[in-house]
């Protein structure tokens, strides 16, 4: 079977299916797995589609987003273990951002105890800093009621009276061409301000995130260190040809 039949019958699956396996791609073309995994790649440097693991599903809406409960249910264990990785990169005394995420917030617990100031534009973060006696600064802004990002003018002029020694921020998207991305400009906005600021950032972003893309650009991947449970190493590399990543157990 010729290559662009191929791909016509596993774009063809996906719209149908949503997800396939590469087992059911192996039946229904008849050819081999090794054969089937290169159509995937394929497919996936084209924006056709994303691998995940055991087969591909399609690609999101770009500017789909999800609340901030939604999101909080999804892919906890890889979260706890990119949260507690980043919190391991914190020295004493260092000035850090926590972004509005859910990854971020799963940071909380790793750092009560710990001799730093926390600066957050997530008002979820804010009671569980407070609760584990985090000194912590909260800026201002506009109150996204989806992801309770303070947002806005107000939140990006706050930012402008601190410097961070690090930055630990959430993305809706991870892409080899088109870098860190979120669905909300005025978002993509505060993180982008955020960068400027930061002597050192990070990116937590766990294997879902991988070859998707949002509406909003943030920032190209060399700008952030990439901290993520992703081990595939044919989808990583494209990733490390760009920037430092960090692959954590999940």
């Amino acid at each position: 079977m010729l290559t662009p039949t191929r791909h016509e019958i596993i774009l063809e699956q996906l719209e149908r299916y949503q997800t396939v396996k590469i087992q059911d791609l192996v039946n229904e073309t008849g050819a081999s797995e090794s054969t089937i995994r290169r159509d995937l790649s394929q497919l996936e440097k084209a924006n056709k589609l994303k691998r995940v693991h055991g087969g591909a599903s399609c690609l999101h809406q770009t500017s789909e987003e999800l609340s901030i409960r939604e999101k909080a249910a999804q892919n906890l264990n890889e979260k706890v273990a990119i949260a507690k990785e980043a919190a391991s990169l914190i020295r004493d005394g260092d000035c850090i951002f926590l972004d509005a995420g859910t990854t971020t917030y799963q940071m909380i617990p790793y750092l009560k105890g710990r001799n730093l100031t926390v600066v957050t534009n997530g008002v979820t973060l804010l009671e569980d800093l407070t609760e584990n006696q985090v000194p912590t600064y909260l800026t201002g802004g506009f109150v996204k009621h989806k992801t309770r990002a303070l947002i806005g003018r107000g939140a990006t002029h706050s930012l402008q009276q601190y410097r961070f020694d690090k930055c630990f921020l959430g993305v809706n998207g991870v892409h080899p061409s088109h870098g860190y991305t979120t669905p909300d400009p005025e978002e993509a906005l505060v993180k982008q301000t955020v960068l400027t600021l930061s002597q050192e950032a990070f990116v937590l972003g766990d294997a879902s995130k991988l070859n998707e893309l949002s509406f909003s650009s943030i920032a190209p991947l060399q700008d952030a260190t990439l901290i993520t449970n992703e081990n595939d190493p044919d989808r990583l590399s494209p990733y490390l040809e760009k920037t430092n990543v960090k692959v954590v157990s999940s």
